[in-house]
């Protein structure tokens, strides 16, 4: 995994944004950004699969689609992603929000039963995020808001998927902080949406301040 090289970062800020089903991640991204932004940030926000070619291929065919291939497809439309969209936002001096990123790139596909090995290789050169959030919520609590909800997608078919879920994020969330990812967890069962996007937004902007100091 190859980390941005401080010459090519700008005063941008990249975050990412990723947890189970029903945790709360697009609402929380959007508070997230009100906070950001009233503290004078320029703030865009993004999402996986990306609006892009590769990830509106994506979207489209992810119900007909499984396994390796439907991996390494979200993995292109990442990389794409990045080159495309991220990147030079960050280079401009944007704090750039992502509701999904590499984490989900871990998890998602395990439920079509792909290696994790293999997921980890397919997207170690994507660039790294400068503070990977991960969302946690009690299984039950998630499984009880999906299922007033509804599935969003075939993954959340798959029985009792809420609780497995949230076991292979807490599986890549042991591999990210070994591969030296900024990690920062929040338990979002347990407080409003907007509490959760404060404590985000307080992580951020102390990193986001260390960071300029050093350029």
């Amino acid at each position: 995994m190859n980390p941005r090289l401080s010459s090519d970062r700008g005063f941008g800020f990249f975050v990412s944004v990723d947890g189970p089903g029903g945790a709360g991640k697009t609402t929380i991204v959007r508070h997230l950004a009100q906070l950001l932004v009233a503290k004078g940030e320029h703030v865009h926000v993004t999402a996986e699969p990306s609006q892009g070619p590769i990830g509106t291929m994506a979207a489209q065919l992810t119900e007909t689609v499984t396994g390796h291939a439907l991996a390494c497809l979200y993995a292109a439309d990442r990389y794409h992603h990045v080159e495309t969209e991220i990147q030079p936002l960050l280079t401009s001096g944007h704090v750039v929000v992502s509701d999904r990123y590499i984490a989900s790139g871990l998890v998602v596909q395990r439920f079509d039963g792909v290696d994790p090995v293999f997921l980890w290789q397919l997207n170690e050169d994507v660039l790294q995020p400068d503070l990977t959030v991960i969302l946690e919520a009690d299984p039950n609590v998630i499984a009880q808001r999906l299922s007033e909800r509804g599935p969003h997608n075939r993954f959340q078919l798959t029985k009792r998927s809420s609780h497995t879920e949230v076991e292979f994020y807490r599986e890549a969330t042991a591999h990210l902080v070994g591969a030296g990812f900024e990690l920062f967890t929040v338990d979002c069962a347990r407080q409003p949406p907007e509490q959760s996007a404060s404590a985000i937004c307080d992580r951020v902007m102390i990193l986001l301040t260390q960071s300029r100091e050093l350029v």
